[in-house]
């Protein structure tokens, strides 16, 4: 009988790589969505581009929760390595993420009054501080992480 558990790290290891890129692809052009998003002035093409991502943006971070927990289980010398060399963009993305996710759905609800251009431009600012956390990240991980 062959021993797969060799074959387990490696398993694992394109689990989380599939996550991640599935992540980086998907919430990518979310992301996108929302830093345009600063260029459009007609407001009827910014309901096309928030009705364009509304279906499936929430979804799109499951993709990093599950690249985390894969990290965090099943390769924890490298989860303890990266997350406190990266805490500062971590949390900041985190948080700008979720800003995001306010600000999209207060949008919709705060439509033709005046306080949705605050939620635009939280959408904006949500996009774009995430965006910029997340190639902090991937800058710091190609240049090396240490503690």
């Amino acid at each position: 009988m062959m021993d797969f558990a060799h074959w387990l790290p490696i398993i694992w290891g394109v689990i989380l790589i599939a996550a991640i890129s599935i992540y980086v692809i998907l919430d990518g052009f979310d992301l996108g969505i929302g830093m345009l998003f600063a260029f459009e002035r007609d407001q009827s093409k910014r309901d096309v581009m928030i009705n364009t991502i509304a279906p499936v943006w929430d979804g799109n971070e499951t993709w990093m929760v599950l690249g985390g927990a894969v990290l965090y289980g099943v390769f924890p010398g490298a989860y303890a390595t990266l997350l406190p060399a990266f805490y500062l963009p971590i949390i900041v993305m985190l948080a700008a993420l979720i800003f995001r996710g306010v600000a999209f759905e207060f949008r919709v609800m705060t439509k033709g009054t005046a306080r949705a251009r605050h939620w635009d431009l939280g959408f904006i600012a949500g996009s774009a501080i995430a965006s910029f956390c997340q190639g902090a990240v991937l800058g710091g991980v190609i240049q090396g992480a240490s503690r």
